[in-house]
C-alpha cells in the first residue's frame, strides 16, 4: 500500500478506517492507530490527520500535536538503514554524546534526519532497557550494548 490523497476511499484511507474500527472501543484508541498506520506504511502520512480527525471526532490540531510530540512517529519514510541511539542518563553516562557526535558525523546527518544518499536514518530514544550495557544502539532492529564509535562503524557495515 501507498499513502495516497484521502479521497475517493485511497488504500490509505481504506487502512485509516479500518484500523480506527479495530481501535475505536480503546482507551485513548488514537496512539494504538497511529502505530498500526506506521507499522504498516514506515511512517504516518499527514494525509490521515483528517481522517482521523473525522473518524474519531477530534480536531486536525489535537491528532497533529500527538504525532508530532511522540519522536517514534515518522513524518516520512525512513532511509534503508534506520539507527537509533539511546540518550537516557545511564547511556549520557556511558558515552552516548560521543557516539552521538560520531554517527552524526559517519551517516551526515543530525537525529531525525537522513544521509543525503538516503542510505541511513539516525533518531534518538531516551532508553531501550539495556541501560547497564550503556551506551546502547538499535540497527534496523537489533539492539547492541557497549557501542564505542568503533564498534558503531562495525555495526553499521554489517547493517
Amino acid at each position: 500500500m501507498t499513502p495516497g490523497a484521502t479521497t475517493g476511499g485511497s488504500p490509505l484511507e481504506q487502512y485509516v478506517r479500518s484500523a480506527v474500527a479495530a481501535h475505536r472501543d480503546d482507551r485513548g484508541a488514537l496512539l494504538p492507530i497511529l502505530h498500526d498506520i506506521q507499522s504498516t506504511f514506515g511512517y504516518v502520512d499527514q494525509a490521515v490527520v483528517p481522517i482521523l480527525a473525522d473518524e474519531l471526532n477530534l480536531s486536525r490540531a489535537d491528532v497533529h500535536g500527538v504525532i508530532s510530540f511522540y519522536h517514534d512517529f515518522r513524518k516520512a519514510p525512513a532511509a534503508g538503514t534506520h539507527v537509533r541511539v539511546c540518550r537516557a542518563e545511564a547511556c549520557q553516562a556511558a558515552g552516548a554524546e560521543e557516539l552521538v557526535t560520531h554517527a552524526r558525523e559517519r551517516l551526515g546527518t543530525d537525529i531525525g534526519g537522513t544521509s543525503p544518499e538516503r542510505s541511513a536514518t539516525l533518531d534518538q530514544v531516551f532508553c531501550f532497557g539495556n541501560c547497564a550495557l550503556g551506551p546502547t544502539v538499535e540497527i534496523n532492529g537489533r539492539i547492541s550494548g557497549r557501542v564505542t564509535p568503533q564498534r558503531f562503524d562495525a555495526l553499521l557495515e554489517k547493517a
